[in-house]
């Protein structure tokens, strides 16, 4: 191998890394996001919740058609809020999937650069003690040689 590969391989991996820490922030700022419009979503569903609680209580000791009709008006606006915070999940539920699809992706590239680098090392390191041990036998060799030869 080269050495303009064996040097190239610490770059790749420190840039493969790079990547799959930037992937990582992405990911993690999309959870923060989705984390956030939940519970978003749960306030606005309490409140919700409440004004139709309020509403019901009212009704019981008698409201005016005036007052009815405001409770009704401004539920619909949180359900129309609820809709949209609903869509706005679903569209953070999908980029959370693929920023961990992406992040999957750049980790398993950066695991296959460090395999294939400790490959690369494990053969040349058995290439150098192949070397040796041929270089072992050789000087063996000729060291019998003297010897018998020297008789």
């Amino acid at each position: 191998m080269s050495k303009h590969k064996q040097n190239s391989w610490p770059t790749l991996i420190q840039v493969a890394g790079d990547t799959t820490d930037k992937a990582a922030l992405q990911l993690q700022t999309l959870l923060s996001e989705r984390r956030q419009a939940g519970e978003q979503m749960d306030a606005l569903q309490n409140y919700r919740d409440d004004y139709e609680t309020r509403l019901q209580q009212a009704a019981t000791r008698g409201i005016s058609t005036a007052n009815y009709h405001n409770f009704r008006q401004f539920i619909g606006t949180l359900d129309e809020a609820i809709s949209q915070q609903n869509k706005v999940l679903i569209q953070l539920d999908a980029k959370v999937e693929r920023g961990f699809a992406q992040w999957r992706e750049e980790k398993r590239r950066l695991r296959s650069y460090e395999a294939l680098r400790d490959r690369m090392l494990h053969e040349r390191k058995l290439q150098a003690n192949r070397n040796e041990q041929r270089a072992n036998d050789e000087l063996s060799a000729n060291l019998h040689r003297r010897i018998r030869s020297s008789y």
